[in-house]
C-alpha cells in the first residue's frame, strides 16, 4: 500500500473495539482520541509509560502480543518497538479483514493516521504520503488559518456569531499576536467594529473593507454621555441584524467598562458573548521582564486604577492599606497623577527605595521602559516625557530584569 492513495475516511468507534499493541510513547499519543471517540479500547504491551498506565477508559493487558488477541476488533493499532512484532499484527488484521495502522513503517499497514485537528465542530485530517512532518506542519497552519478568520466559515453559522448580536472582546495588551484566537477569529466575522483606541490597531487595517469600523474615541457626545452613546451603537447595529464585535484593549473587565455595556445591551434584548483578553496589567510587566508575583518576595499583587487621585470624592482606593502591603502595586491610568500615587504610598511607610518600573506602549514596536525608584519616579516621568498609556508596576519584583 502507498500512503499516496490512501482513501480519508472517518471512522465511528463508540462501543467497537479498538486494539492497540504497545505502550510506550507512540501509543500514548494516539490513545487520548480514541478514548474520547468512545471506542472500547484493549492495550496490549510488556510495558507501559506511566501515562498510559494512568489512562482511564482502557483495558490495559500487560504481556506480549499473541495470536487471537484481534479477536472482535474494528480497528488496529501496531505501535510496538519490534518490526516483526508489528509485522505479525499486521499479518493478523489482514487475515480477519480488520483496518491496521502500522506506526513505525506507515506503508506496510493498511490504514494510515492523518495529522488531526477538531475545531468548533470540525474534525480536519491531513496525509501527506507518509511525509509526517509535512502533514502536521500543514494541520497546524489548517488551525492557525481557521483560527485568524483567513478561512471563513458560512458568517452566521460560525460559532460565536450572532446577527443582530454583540461580542465584547478583549484586544489584549497591544500586539496583534497577544490576542486571543477566539477574539480574532470573530473578529474576522464581524459586520460593525466598535474599537478603543488602544484596541490593537493592525488587526483593524486587515479587516474587509465592507465592515464598518467605529472609532469610539470619536463618537460625538457630551462628556457625561460617553458611554452612554456607545453602547446606543452597539445596540442600534445589533438591532439593524448585524454582528457586531466591540473591540477593547486589555480584558473588557479589567477597568474597561464592559459590563456596563454587558448591561445596556441585556436591558435592549441584545445578546452578547464575552471574550476576555490578556490584560496589560499583568502582560506588559511580564514581556518587560517583570513577573508581578515571586515566590519568596511577595505574595499578592493589586491592580489600581489611576483615574481619581487619592482623597478625590469618587476614590475607592484605600491607599493606606496599599502603602502598608509589601506585594506588588500595578497602576493603570496612573501617569497623570503619579506624584499624588507616590507621595500617599511614601506618606503610608511605602520605602522610599521601593523599585519602580514604567512601560509605555507596552507589548508594541514603541515600547519604552523607564526604572526608578518610588521617591523619584515622578521626576523620572515627567523628564523623559512618558506619556499615556503606560503601566506602572511598584513593589520588590520591579527590580528583576534591570
Amino acid at each position: 500500500m502507498s500512503t499516496d492513495d490512501a482513501y480519508l475516511v472517518g471512522l465511528r468507534l463508540a462501543g467497537k473495539k479498538v486494539v492497540v499493541v504497545g505502550g510506550g510513547t507512540v501509543a500514548q499519543r494516539r490513545l487520548p482520541l480514541l478514548i474520547a471517540s468512545g471506542a472500547d479500547v484493549h492495550v496490549i504491551t510488556k510495558a507501559a509509560t506511566p501515562v498510559v498506565e494512568a489512562l482511564d477508559g482502557i483495558t490495559l493487558t500487560l504481556r506480549e502480543f499473541r495470536d487471537g488477541d484481534l479477536e472482535g476488533a474494528w480497528y488496529v493499532i501496531a505501535a510496538t518497538d519490534d518490526p516483526a512484532v508489528n509485522a505479525a499484527i499486521v499479518a493478523e488484521a489482514e487475515s480477519r479483514r480488520v483496518f491496521c495502522v502500522r506506526a513505525d513503517i506507515a506503508i506496510e499497514g493498511t490504514a494510515v493516521t492523518p495529522a488531526t485537528l477538531d475545531y468548533e465542530g470540525l474534525s480536519i485530517g491531513v496525509l501527506a504520503g507518509g511525509e509526517h512532518r509535512r502533514s502536521a506542519a500543514i494541520r497546524t497552519a489548517i488551525r492557525e488559518a481557521l483560527q485568524q478568520g483567513l478561512i471563513a466559515e458560512a458568517g452566521e453559522d460560525a460559532p460565536g456569531v450572532i446577527k443582530g448580536g454583540v461580542a465584547l472582546v478583549g484586544g489584549g495588551p497591544g500586539d496583534p499576536e497577544l490576542m486571543t484566537v477566539r477574539g480574532r477569529r470573530l473578529l474576522a466575522h464581524a459586520d460593525v467594529v466598535v474599537a478603543d483606541r488602544l484596541a490593537p490597531q493592525e488587526l483593524l487595517a486587515e479587516l474587509s473593507p465592507d465592515i464598518e469600523v467605529i472609532d469610539a474615541a470619536k463618537i460625538p457626545y457630551g462628556r457625561a454621555m460617553a458611554q452612554d452613546a456607545i453602547n446606543n451603537v452597539l445596540i442600534d447595529r445589533a438591532r439593524e441584524g448585524k454582528f457586531v464585535v466591540r473591540l477593547k484593549g486589555g480584558d473588557p473587565f479589567v477597568f474597561a467598562r464592559g459590563y456596563e455595556e454587558i448591561i445596556a445591551c441585556a436591558e435592549a434584548g441584545i445578546p452578547v458573548t464575552v471574550v476576555p483578553g490578556v490584560t496589560s496589567a499583568i502582560a506588559v510587566p511580564a514581556l518587560a521582564g517583570v513577573p508581578v508575583t515571586h515566590r519568596g518576595m511577595n505574595h499578592e499583587f493589586v491592580v489600581v486604577s489611576g483615574h481619581v487621585a487619592p482623597g478625590h470624592p469618587e476614590s475607592l482606593t484605600n491607599w493606606d492599606a496599599l502603602a502598608a502591603m509589601t506585594g506588588t502595586i500595578v497602576l493603570l491610568m496612573a501617569v497623570e497623577r503619579i506624584e499624588q500615587f507616590a507621595k500617599v504610598l511614601l506618606e503610608g511607610g511605602r520605602p522610599a527605595d521601593t523599585p519602580v518600573l514604567v512601560v509605555q506602549h507596552g507589548t508594541t514596536t514603541a515600547q519604552r521602559v523607564l526604572r526608578s525608584t518610588l521617591s523619584e519616579v515622578p521626576e523620572r516621568i515627567r523628564s523623559d516625557g512618558v506619556r499615556p498609556p503606560a503601566i506602572i508596576v511598584i513593589g520588590p519584583v520591579a527590580a528583576f530584569g534591570a
